[in-house]
């Protein structure tokens, strides 16, 4: 009986081979205890490949968004490896702070807390995945919405050359329009001088043939009407100019700029651009939101599964080492305070005893 208790609170160290050993180290779990329990290697290696998975996904994912930004394989492949180690600690220290004490109603409100910090990992993961996945499809969005873009930058330029150019348009079209008037007036004048001159018959002319005092007045009134059209053109010829100058000048600066936008528009594939994508495809298409869903849904439980396992198993051998373990440091952590405790105080007695 003495030997059984023996064994049960010393049990034997069993050797495991190096892919064990790493699968077990990335299950966040006490080698050292795990050692004596080979019972329970299957289950935390399961734990351990989910964790170590889940990074390398995270490492995928962290890429190709980082490449999608910056177009740089070498900043890709430095931030993903650092993302990747980064999601594989926290998850680790997820799973192994998962303790299998207490009631399963408390080990389940104590997990859940951990179960939406994975959840939010899960998408943070999918997201730069699902852009890969649906890349051709996104391509083709990309396409329409800068098309869209375009016709939406040319109607606001419209729109604000109408508003800037308007009042020197106006104007040039009253200047223009006056000096159609005098030319109007020229005009009839001319035609007036020749139907006196041919002696055609109006309530405007005398109606006799040739150059009489009639025609003279006409081509008196002809001269003055062309005069005050010269002198107009004269004296509006500065300020239609300058109209000129302000309007091309409105009509070059809004052509530089939309040169310049439609540069950015060309390269209107970031980050950003292809979630807006991704987000109208799912808008648009009903199997491309569901297949988006499953994708999602595939890395979350992807997350989430390490936690899952952990809280639905049964308490094994691993579970009572590790608390019997725990247990022993408490006690012997309490131990050490009290016998600090009571050589205080007997020091202090000591002292009182002495000064009195």
């Amino acid at each position: 009986m003495k030997n059984t208790q023996t064994q049960i609170s010393n049990p034997p160290v069993h050797p495991m081979n190096w892919f064990q050993h790493s699968l077990l180290l990335c299950s966040g779990s006490n080698i050292h205890i795990l050692r004596k329990t080979p019972s329970e290697w299957n289950k935390f290696a399961g734990i351990g490949g989910i964790v170590l998975f889940t990074a390398v996904f995270a490492s995928l994912s962290a890429g190709y968004a980082i490449y999608t930004i910056f177009d740089d394989l070498w900043a890709a492949m430095g931030f993903a490896l650092l993302w990747g180690l980064m999601i594989f600690n926290l998850d680790r220290y997820i799973v192994s702070s998962i303790k299998k004490t207490g009631t399963f109603w408390h080990q389940l409100w104590m997990t859940i807390p951990r179960l939406i910090l994975a959840g939010f990992l899960g998408i943070v993961i999918s997201k730069p995945l699902e852009l890969k996945i649906f890349e051709k499809e996104i391509n083709k969005q990309l396409n329409t919405i800068i098309e869209r873009n375009k016709k939406q930058l040319q109607t606001e330029m419209n729109g604000r050359i109408l508003q800037q150019s308007g009042p020197f348009e106006t104007e040039k079209k009253q200047l223009q329009q006056k000096v159609a008037d005098y030319q109007k007036a020229y005009d009839s004048a001319a035609v007036e001088l020749e139907k006196e001159i041919l002696g055609t018959k109006t309530g405007l002319t005398s109606g006799k043939v040739g150059y009489g005092s009639n025609a003279k007045r006409k081509e008196e009134l002809k001269e003055q009407r062309k005069q005050d059209l010269e002198n107009y053109q004269k004296q509006i010829a500065p300020r239609l100019n300058y109209l000129d100058q302000e309007i091309s000048k409105v009509y070059t600066s809004i052509e530089t700029e939309r040169n310049r936008n439609e540069g950015f528009e060309n390269k209107f594939n970031g980050f950003a651009a292809r979630l807006q994508a991704l987000d109208e495809l799912g808008k648009n298409s009903a199997i491309m939101a569901i297949a988006s869903m499953f994708i999602m849904g595939l890395f979350i439980t992807l997350e989430i599964s390490p936690v899952l396992i952990k809280l639905i198993s049964s308490v094994g051998p691993y579970d009572h080492l590790l608390e019997k373990t725990e247990n022993d440091f408490r006690l012997y952590a309490k131990e050490k305070i009290e016998k600090g405790n009571h050589a205080t105080e007997k020091r202090i007695e000591n002292f009182k005893n002495n000064f009195e």
